[in-house]
């Protein structure tokens, strides 16, 4: 009996520590709510992220095509594009975490969709929807400093705390 509590105390504060990765990356990256086999949260709903900042194109993603990055899996729409992101993730990959440019901008880490982005100086920059595009698209250059002022501040936040939704 001794054995068989030891063992459900290994097996307890193992699934706890591997649940933490995932849980940390939900808050530092925009993930789908679903996870991979491994337990990685999806990243840019699913879409290739290097069509997205090479040509500005929606591609759908497959899962057989995944990179898995700083706890976040990536799917792609080819070998290649998987490839290219592999060799440079920090390349292609949304910046603020894949949440809402316009959103970090003003202090928020929203949802953003893939539909709705830029690329400004070889980064890409997602937005949660055509209102927030519209209002980055008023001040651009504006919006983006903003952004990089706030994100330092919230980048490691769970984002119902800066989203003052609880604790």
């Amino acid at each position: 009996m001794k054995y068989a509590k030891t063992l459900f105390a290994a097996a307890t504060v193992a699934a706890v520590l591997s649940a933490v990765p995932a849980a940390f990356a939900a808050d530092e990256y925009n993930v789908s709510t679903g996870t991979t086999l491994s337990g990685a949260g999806v990243a840019a709903r699913g879409d290739d992220v290097v069509a997205l900042a090479t040509g500005g194109k929606v591609t759908p993603g497959l899962a057989k095509f995944t990179v898995e990055h700083d706890g976040v899996a990536y799917y792609f729409s080819s070998e290649k594009t998987m490839k290219a992101f592999a060799a440079n993730p920090e390349k292609y990959m949304p910046q603020y975490g894949g949440f809402c440019a316009f959103g970090v901008a003003i202090g928020k880490k929203l949802d953003a969709s893939n539909r709705y982005a830029d690329l400004v100086d070889g980064k890409l920059y997602v937005f949660l929807n055509a209102v927030a595009f519209a209002k980055y698209e008023e001040d651009k250059a504006g919006t983006l400093a903003n952004a990089e002022e706030n994100w330092p501040g919230m980048h490691h936040v769970a984002v119902s705390k800066v989203n003052g939704l609880g604790s």
